[in-house]
C-alpha cells in the first residue's frame, strides 16, 4: 500500500501525459495552437471577472462550513486563501495541492488541523455533489452522448466489464479491511458523519450551501461558454450545455496534470458526438484551461505578498453571522 501511494503521483502524471499524447496523435497540434492563439483581451477580462465571482461564492461556502465546525474564518481571508489555492492547483501537477495547503494552513491558524482539513473536504464535497446533480440532470436529456463518449474512450465491452469486476474486488477488499480494523474505523466514520450532518445537512445550512455551490457551477459553465465562443463555436447554449457539463464532470478524474488531460479528451469526444466538431472541442478545452489559469492570477499576488493567512479574531463578523471561537 505504501509503495502504491508513492507511485500514484507518477502514475497519474503519466496517464495525463498519455491522454494528451493520444490527442496530439489523433487530432494534431493545430487545435492546441489555436487554443492559445484565439485568446484576446476581452476573454481574459471575462475570465478574471467570472473567476472573482466564482471564488467569492466558493469562499462563502467554505465560511459557512467552517463556522458550523466552530472554526474562525472571515470572508476576505477565505477569498484570499481560495485564490491562492486555485493558483497552486493549476500551477502544480497534482491539481489539489492548493486545497491541501489551504486546509492545513487554516487548521493551524484555528488551532485544530484535523477539523480545518475536514472543513475543506466537506465544502469541496458539497460543490462536487451539486455539480454531479446538475450534470446528471442535464445529461439525462441526451443519454446517447454519454454512451458515445464512453465508447470513444474505451471501445467495446471488455474494458467496462473489467472495470466493474475491479470495482467489485476493491469494494470487497475495502469492506474486509474495515471489518478487521473494527472500532477505530467505526468511530472515525461516525465522527465524520456527525460533522458532515452539522456542517452540511443542518436545516439552516444546506440550502445556502447548495445555492452557493450552484453559483460556482454556473461560473465554471459560463467560463467554458466564453472559451467555446473564443474557439469559434457558434452553437446555441442548449447545444453547448451537455458537452460542457460532461467535460466539467471529467475534470474531477484524478489523472490530470494541473487539470489537463481528461478535460481535453472528453471535450474533444463530446463536441464530436454532438456534431460541434472534435477539433473545436479540443480548442475550447485548451482555451478553458488557459482562461482558468488567467482567472487564478490574483492568487499569485496573494501567494507572493503573503496576505492569505491572516484570519479575524473571535467575535468578528462575516456575511452570515458572527464567527465563534475555535475549539482548541
Amino acid at each position: 500500500m505504501t509503495a502504491m501511494r508513492r507511485l500514484w503521483p507518477w502514475l497519474r502524471t503519466l496517464i495525463g501525459a498519455g491522454i494528451l499524447g493520444v490527442l496530439v496523435w489523433r487530432v494534431g497540434t493545430g487545435a492546441f495552437v489555436d487554443g492559445f492563439r484565439v485568446i484576446d483581451g476581452w476573454s481574459a477580462v471575462a475570465a478574471l471577472v467570472i473567476g472573482l465571482a466564482t471564488t467569492v461564492v466558493s469562499a462563502w461556502r467554505w465560511c459557512l462550513v467552517a463556522r458550523r465546525l466552530d472554526l474562525r474564518l472571515s470572508l476576505p481571508t477565505a477569498v484570499a486563501d481560495c485564490y491562492r489555492a486555485l493558483f497552486l492547483n493549476v500551477l502544480l501537477p497534482a491539481g489539489v495541492l492548493g486545497d491541501v495547503h489551504r486546509a492545513v494552513s487554516h487548521g493551524r491558524k484555528s488551532g485544530n488541523v484535523g477539523r480545518g482539513v475536514r472543513a475543506v473536504v466537506l465544502e469541496r464535497l458539497a460543490g462536487q455533489t451539486v455539480l454531479i446533480v446538475v450534470g446528471v440532470t442535464v445529461l439525462l436529456t441526451q443519454p446517447t452522448l454519454i454512451t458515445a463518449v464512453v465508447d470513444g474512450l474505451a471501445p467495446g465491452r471488455a474494458p467496462a466489464a473489467a472495470a466493474l469486476v475491479l470495482s467489485a474486488v476493491l469494494l470487497v477488499i475495502g469492506g474486509w479491511a474495515l471489518a478487521r480494523r473494527g472500532g477505530a474505523w467505526h468511530r472515525a466514520l461516525a465522527a465524520a458523519w456527525a460533522e458532515g450532518r452539522t456542517a452540511l445537512l443542518a436545516r439552516d445550512v444546506w440550502p445556502r450551501v447548495a445555492l452557493l455551490s450552484a453559483g460556482a457551477v454556473a461560473g465554471h459553465l459560463l467560463l467554458f461558454v466564453v472559451a467555446a465562443r473564443a474557439a469559434g463555436s457558434h452553437a446555441t447554449l442548449l447545444q453547448l450545455l451537455p458537452p460542457l457539463v460532461l467535460t466539467l464532470l471529467a475534470m474531477g478524474l484524478p489523472v490530470n496534470i494541473g487539470g489537463w488531460g481528461p478535460r481535453e479528451a472528453v471535450s474533444t469526444l463530446a463536441f464530436g458526438v454532438a456534431g460541434l466538431g472534435a477539433a473545436q472541442g479540443l480548442t475550447a478545452a485548451v482555451v478553458y484551461g488557459v482562461l482558468t489559469f488567467v482567472s487564478t492570477l490574483p492568487g499569485a499576488v496573494v501567494l507572493f505578498l503573503r496576505r492569505g493567512g491572516r484570519a479575524r479574531g473571535p467575535g468578528e463578523s462575516w456575511p452570515g453571522g458572527t464567527v465563534r471561537p475555535a475549539v482548541r
